[in-house]
């Protein structure tokens, strides 16, 4: 089931209020992203939160592309009996993947953008 527009004005809404600090943001193109309602939420908090959109079609850009890749080769070619036993494989490797600050990291530079200050 896809997420609604209340759920990510939530999401970022309980995202500010525990870091207590701005938000920035780096969007594909959902639907939910490009809607004007969210348009509006974004003007209506720009002064801590920020977004940044990304062209129509640019997976180079997009350090989540490196993560979908990581995740594929860590399962290799599981023959899953059913959804859930996939979805607990992919799980898994998005876990351990998130210990792994080196690869993340990978997956960043990977697009030539960088983080500064």
């Amino acid at each position: 089931m896809g997420r609604s527009l209340q759920d990510y004005r939530d999401l970022i809404v309980r995202a500010h209020n525990q870091l207590k600090g701005p938000i920035v943001l780096v969007w594909d193109n959902l639907r939910t992203h490009l809607m004007p309602q969210m348009k509006d939420f974004i003007a209506a908090n720009e002064d801590w939160l920020t977004v940044f959109q990304f062209p129509s079609y640019a997976p180079d850009l997009n350090p989540q592309e490196g993560i979908w890749s990581l995740v594929k080769r860590t399962i290799g070619n599981l023959a899953a009996a059913n959804l859930d036993q996939l979805a607990t494989a992919v799980k898994r490797s998005l876990k351990k993947t998130q210990y792994r600050p080196h690869l993340i990291d990978g997956c960043l530079i990977g697009t030539s953008l960088t983080l500064t200050s």
